[in-house]
């Protein structure tokens, strides 16, 4: 596999949804949890990227999980729930996946093996660029700044 654009995903409904739909899209691929230490400030951060890069082509994936913390207790309906009322996101949200261990997601067996390593804590992001190559791998505690920066960069490649 050269790309995540070659992977399929399910949305928090069920549905197939091929990562190839985000082609020329910069994204931002996410672990996140509704109960982790991290959850009020990272989902501000993200959705406050989100904002500001959106309409230039830059999209964050959020994928809940209960790994590495088991910090994301819920169905998938009500994690969305959740996130939209009290953070407004708007970002596209995905089926609750496992991220580590040999039942991990597709996704993520793809990303931990560009950037490799076990996801040790939740909200790490992982960095795709327009074309869907890993570019960057970030843990919760990189300043969004910098983050940032690395977005502004690839949008304007």
């Amino acid at each position: 596999m050269n790309s995540i654009k070659e992977i399929t995903v399910k949305d928090r409904k069920g549905n197939a949804v091929p990562l190839n739909g985000y082609v020329g899209e910069v994204a931002l691929v996410v672990n996140t949890a509704t109960k982790s230490e991290y959850t009020t400030q990272q989902y501000k951060e993200l959705n406050a990227l989100y904002e500001k890069y959106h309409s230039q082509g830059f999209t964050v994936l959020d994928f809940p999980s209960n790994q590495p913390t088991k910090s994301c207790p819920g169905t998938d309906e009500m994690i969305h729930t959740y996130c939209k009322e009290e953070f407004g996101t708007e970002f596209p949200r995905f089926k609750k996946v496992k991220v580590n261990g040999d039942d991990a997601d597709t996704l993520y067996k793809y990303l931990t093996e560009k950037f490799p390593g076990e996801i040790t804590e939740d909200f790490t992001k992982f960095l795709v660029n327009k074309i869907g190559k890993v570019v960057a791998r970030f843990d919760a505690s990189v300043p969004t700044d910098e983050i940032d920066q690395k977005i502004a960069t690839l949008i304007e490649a």
